[in-house]
């Protein structure tokens, strides 16, 4: 689209849902989320001739007026793994792809961020120009990672995380001391709090949003265990607080881990050790039952032999 031009844009069935702000950034490739914001909350965006909030839900045939945009930037896009997409595919079908998503990694684009796996494999992919992120990992996290390629399964997939243990993902984290407890259920309530020019933190707080995740020990030498998470809920850093909270920091997390601990470790690790390593989806809409499964990376493996003395093939 002319984006030097006032456009005037009609909600088609794909985007039914969607909310304004998303609809904006797909459409307004390159402009900063801030100034998205910004041009929203001045009016300069109208749905249907009315001023609107971010956050409202688009429906069908809602015709949208966006302003002149004349100073763009092109942003870089194609980065990192992304220069041979398919070897970081699990799964593709007409709906749906999986990624094993490689740490230090941004999902998408911003906060310093020229470009993240969404931009990247847009650009890696021009026949999906319009695909969606389902839900995010953060940027040390490898592994599984949905990307729907169509607006009504994304619905049905985002609709499905709003209820607990519907999509069931697990994940693998390494953390220091030995785990000696069976498997556990930590429901401890998560806050969030933000400040502007400063990242996300989250912390146990009893004000916070109920938060559920389970962990299972899979093996552990004296200083070191590698358990299974799985969470039922979707907080901000969810599994990194809990595991804090629970005094077993995950291994090379630089926001909420040890980082005496991690400096005693021989060689030092050069990522966080956490990965999503399973995905369960359930049969939804005209969709069948997937369960994907992604292989920790080479590297990561090769430090954890060098560190434990145990199996690594549940790996």
């Amino acid at each position: 689209m002319d984006a030097s031009r006032v456009q005037i844009v009609q909600v088609d069935r794909e985007s039914d849902g969607q909310r304004l702000d998303n609809f904006l950034l797909r459409h307004l490739k390159g402009l900063p989320r801030s100034r998205v914001y910004r041009i929203v909350r001045k009016g300069e965006v109208r749905i249907n001739g009315r001023r609107v909030k971010p956050q409202v839900r688009l429906k069908t045939g809602d015709e949208i007026r966006i302003p002149p945009v004349r100073d763009l930037a092109k942003r870089q896009e194609a980065i990192g793994n992304f220069q041979d997409p398919d070897s970081l595919i699990l799964h593709e079908d007409s709906h749906l792809i999986v990624l094993n998503k490689p740490a230090g990694m941004a999902v998408h684009g911003g906060s310093g961020v020229a470009a993240g796996v969404i931009e990247s494999f847009r650009h890696a992919r021009p026949d999906l120009a319009d695909c969606e992120l389902v839900h995010r990992l953060d940027r040390g996290t490898s592994g599984c990672l949905m990307i729907a390629k169509r607006r009504s399964y994304l619905r049905l997939l985002q609709d499905a995380l709003r209820q607990p243990g519907t999509i069931s993902k697990h994940y693998i984290a390494v953390v220091h001391g030995r785990w000696r407890e069976h498997t556990i259920t930590v429901e401890e309530p998560l806050l969030t709090l933000s400040h502007a020019g400063q990242e996300r933190f989250t912390r146990v707080d009893r004000s916070g949003k109920p938060a559920r995740t389970l962990f299972r020990p899979l093996a552990a030498n004296q200083d070191i265990s590698v358990i299974e998470a799985r969470p039922f809920t979707g907080r901000t850093h969810q599994i990194r607080v809990h595991c804090r909270w629970l005094r077993h920091p995950i291994v090379g997390d630089n926001r909420y881990g040890d980082e005496a601990a991690d400096g005693g470790l021989r060689p030092a690790p050069r990522r966080m050790l956490l990965h999503a390593r399973r995905l369960t989806i359930p049969a939804l809409g005209d969709r069948e039952h997937l369960e994907i499964n992604a292989p920790f990376d080479r590297d990561s493996l090769n430090y954890l032999e060098s560190t434990l003395d145990i199996d690594l093939k549940l790996l």
